[in-house]
């Protein structure tokens, strides 16, 4: 029913009152803009009009993990315990930015090229993994397995059928204090088999194949200058470890196909993946991700 009241003025409007269950703020004829209320079960926070903007909320079924804030580790699918650590690796050239989920849970919304998740929570036991386009077309469904305390990497790689997914083992090396552990990953669809070399000539690894990797070295922490290369050289003696040498020595370097440098601090393992440059057509134009995890 609606109430309304004479203006004792006589000539003024009277603004009724909203019928039971209208709800929402009523115009006051001062000009002022009102902002409606959302209707029932739109949900999501008003613009306040300052000025400041607003971050809709997510909509009803779209899910995903939300961040458990600063220095915490999120889940990106717990549906029980016990869990283990993965991360995923976007290695696959000439795509748009894939969306990454486990089950039906959303992991990651973007995941560029070369672009790397931090770790999170999945429960053990094989969880169906799909790679998505931006348009919601599903590249890739594969079950993965999980393991209760296991720490992995999941590339998405590309092959010669399309895409694929590569795990890979992040367990930690054994080393004494202050050492490192560095070990190799390549992820360039038809690449040659390839070699890393320090600056002075020496071979860490040797024919590194395409979905291969390498186990670890030791190696002291420091800065150094590597080269991606193809030589018949042999690696050095796994029983030495690897360290910095003075700049002046140098040796003749052949077969290069990329060089970079990397800074290993002390106590961590450093993994080189090698990447296909992205949007390059020569299957020897080389990039690399370089990953330090302590």
């Amino acid at each position: 029913m609606l109430v309304s009241t004479e203006s004792s003025a006589g000539a003024t409007p009277v603004i009724p009152l909203p019928n039971p269950g209208e709800g929402g703020p009523v115009d006051s004829g001062g000009g002022v803009p009102v902002i409606p209320l959302p209707n029932p079960g739109e949900g999501g926070p008003v613009d306040s009009g300052g000025g400041v903007p607003v971050i809709p909320l997510p909509n009803p079924g779209e899910g995903g993990p939300v961040s458990p804030g600063s220095g915490q580790t999120p889940c990106y699918y717990c549906a029980g315990s016990p869990t283990g650590l993965v991360r995923f690796l976007n290695a696959a050239d000439g795509y748009v930015p894939f969306q990454i989920f486990v089950n039906n849970w959303r992991v990651v919304r973007q995941l560029g090229y070369a672009s790397l998740t931090p770790y999170g929570y999945v429960t053990e036991g094989f969880q169906t993994v799909s790679v998505v386009g931006q348009d919601g077309y599903v590249y890739l469904q594969k079950p993965v397995p999980f393991r209760a305390n296991d720490t992995a990497t999941i590339a998405v790689i590309n092959t010669a059928g399309g895409l694929d997914l590569l795990q890979i083992a992040d367990a930690t090396c054994t080393r004494p204090y202050g050492m490192s552990c560095l070990r190799m990953a390549n992820l360039a669809w038809d690449s040659d088999p390839l070699d890393l070399l320090l600056r002075d000539g020496r071979t860490v690894f040797r024919d590194v194949r395409f979905k291969e990797v390498t186990s670890v070295v030791r190696v002291r922490p420091g800065s150094y200058a590597f080269y991606i290369a193809e030589t018949e050289d042999n690696p050095t003696p796994r029983f030495q470890d690897i360290d910095t040498l003075e700049r002046a020595v140098r040796l003749p370097l052949r077969d290069i196909e990329l060089s970079f440098t990397a800074d290993i601090p002390a106590d961590t393992t450093t993994t080189i993946f090698v990447l296909h440059r992205r949007g390059s057509d020569d299957d020897d134009d080389l990039e690399t991700l370089v990953v330090t995890d302590a």
